[in-house]
């Protein structure tokens, strides 16, 4: 980002010594300032992205437990099933019990899932979000660099067209934002 102040300064420094040119020197810090925008908004959006997919990764672990603490239990109803036994009573007790651990894990697995659907839908339109502004930081760089042609080249197509880009650009990050 210092290169392109810098060179955004030597490009000033010419446009005093051609007062035509200050509209593009103008319009180079422009478009400098909004790719530094974008940029930082494409970074957060990518850094939202991996904490909400570590959160869904989290549900998903979560969800396993349960379902490895659900089938425990039923395998402890299924050995319990065909072990003899003294105590009838005791053993009804502890068959009800974890009859009763087996359902809950059940039920608790469908919110845990819901949850982790949810977070991954979240992470789907972050990663939407992001790739947004990524492209649209492109358009408004590649728009910076034709509008710094204006310079060199003293014609004015390349300012309108390094304009146009930028417009794009713009137009593209907005729609980062109305992502849903």
């Amino acid at each position: 980002m210092s290169e392109e102040l810098t060179e955004l300064q030597e490009h000033a420094e010419h446009a005093k010594e051609n007062p035509a040119l200050a509209p593009v020197s103008v319009t180079m810090a422009i478009l400098a300032v909004l790719v530094a925008v974008v940029s930082l908004l494409g970074h957060r959006a990518h850094t939202e992205e991996v904490v909400l997919q570590a959160k869904s990764s989290d549900q998903w672990a979560y969800y396993q437990a349960k379902n490895i603490r659900e089938h425990i239990d039923t395998l402890f109803l299924d050995a319990s099933s065909v072990q003899p036994t003294t105590d009838a009573a005791n053993l009804a007790k502890l068959r009800d019990k974890y009859s009763q651990e087996a359902s809950r894990y059940k039920d608790e697995q469908k919110k845990i899932s819901d949850t982790a659907h949810e977070l991954e839908a979240e992470v789907a339109v972050e990663r939407d979000r992001a790739n947004r502004f990524d492209l649209a930081e492109v358009f408004l760089e590649v728009g910076l660099v034709i509008t710094s042609i204006t310079l060199l080249s003293g014609r004015r197509l390349f300012w309108l067209l390094g304009m146009a880009l930028g417009i794009i650009g713009v137009a593209i990050s907005v729609t980062g934002f109305i992502v849903h």
